[in-house]
């Protein structure tokens, strides 16, 4: 059977849409084919359009290199024995689910006895959840850092980075301005880029403004000394230094809200997080805080993005590369 141009398919909005669309493994395998190539099939090596869908195996055959892909290759379902079923679950339950979804969570939800299982799917999905050609953020934004993990005995101030168990983290925001129903100016946080990194010196903001933001931006920060003209040469930066660190949050509201969300959501949700996994969980938490407005149309997204991804094998999620 030949796989003509489908187009991209509905996303289900609600639980009830869901179960009735996606309850078999061949109509998740309708879905994801439609999600990945809804302008007809395309082969991965040399993108030939012309294929036919063997519907016993459900794999594609380029007729002109004879190689067989399966909807599933390259992405972070790719090779995996859970049933398509159960991914397609977890990416509904990650993208729609207003608190989150927690190994345990899922683990009853599928109602599998293997808590590994659980949690591998979860952490592939989060490690999928980062689309490399994003959109920078642009405009004005409010940056600053924050510590996540638990208390550095002896450690104040900003040295509390180097507590075995504390995490630190950059954080960047979009603050976009509106009028409320009445016309009156109002302003709300836009998209978010979180990196955990080991110093928050001059040359690692300049670093992480210079991947996550256009450049000509106004950027507000605090006094902080890494926040210097070198490492904001590229933007229009506004210092306003904090009396007290109460004020924090009154002077940069934005990013110190996006920063008490997460941090309420590492704990209510997940008890805590590792140090070595908190950048998946970072990206997770851009992923559907970016995605707020829209978080049924965000299952749809995670598929794409996990296709575009690829998978990771248990090991690698296991011991995660350290980032800087």
């Amino acid at each position: 059977m030949m796989l003509a141009a489908m187009g991209r398919p509905a996303y289900p909005k609600t639980m009830r849409e869901f179960r009735d669309q996606l309850s078999s493994r061949e109509a998740c395998l309708d879905y994801l084919v439609r999600s990945r190539w809804p302008d007809g099939f395309t082969c991965p090596d040399g993108g030939g359009e012309d294929a036919y869908l063997n519907s016993k195996r459900y794999v594609f055959e380029c007729k002109v290199c004879r190689k067989q892909t399966s909807p599933t290759s390259g992405t972070a379902m790719h090779r995996s024995k859970i049933p398509i079923q159960d991914w397609f679950w977890a990416a509904y339950m990650m993208a729609t689910h207003t608190p989150g979804m927690s190994a345990k969570q899922l683990q009853r939800y599928l109602g599998t006895t293997s808590y590994e299982t659980a949690w591998y799917l979860l952490q592939r999905f989060r490690r999928a959840m980062v689309n490399e050609s994003r959109a920078v953020l642009s405009g004005t934004v409010e940056a600053d850092e924050t510590l996540i993990g638990g208390p550095a005995k002896g450690k104040k101030g900003r040295g509390v980075a180097k507590g075995k168990n504390k995490s630190l983290v950059l954080g960047v925001v979009e603050v976009l301005s509106y009028n409320d129903a009445s016309g009156k100016a109002k302003k709300r946080a836009g998209r978010v880029r979180l990196e955990v990194v080991h110093h928050a010196d001059e040359e690692t903001i300049r670093i992480f403004l210079d991947k996550n933001l256009k450049s000509g931006s106004k950027v507000h920060t605090d006094g902080w000394r890494g926040y210097s003209e070198t490492a904001l040469l590229d933007y229009r930066h506004i210092v306003t230094v904090q009396d007290s660190p109460r004020s924090a949050s009154r002077l940069a509201p934005h990013i110190h809200r996006v920063f008490s969300n997460l941090k309420t959501w590492l704990l209510g949700t997940h008890h805590g997080v590792e140090p070595k996994y908190l950048q998946a969980y970072l990206d997770e938490f851009v992923f559907r805080f970016n995605r707020r407005q829209t978080p049924m149309a965000a299952f749809q997204t995670l598929l794409g993005i996990s296709s575009a991804k690829g998978h990771q094998s248990m090991r690698g999620l296991r011991y995660p590369e350290t980032t800087g």
